[in-house]
């Protein structure tokens, strides 16, 4: 779970997060960047549904929350290709800056 307290006190390597990422390829460094800004998004999108009531969009039943998880996950990877929020840009400039500095 994040600990805001620590993640403030204990450096953390960027690189170490993204490991076997391979910076040589920047395509393959801006698909991990917009993976990175997916992966936020889908987090941010399950907090914002969360606590709707069944029905409507989701359906209701045994399959309804599977159903959300997936369509949710579909909505944060369209948004991120489609331009997405910003992070990936972030992630893509700090990750090229990282390789530069370990040359």
């Amino acid at each position: 779970m994040f600990d805001p307290a620590k993640s403030i006190t204990t450096p953390v390597n960027p690189l170490s997060v993204l490991s076997g990422v391979d910076t040589t390829n920047k395509s393959k460094v801006r698909a991990t960047a917009e993976g990175f800004e997916a992966t936020f998004l889908n987090n941010m999108l399950q907090s914002m549904f969360t606590g709707l009531e069944d029905g409507g969009t989701w359906g209701s039943g045994d399959g309804a929350e599977a159903w959300r998880g997936m369509l949710i996950n579909e909505y944060a990877q369209s948004i991120s290709k489609s331009g997405g929020i910003g992070i990936a840009d972030a992630v893509e400039r700090e990750l090229l800056a990282l390789q530069e500095a370990s040359q």
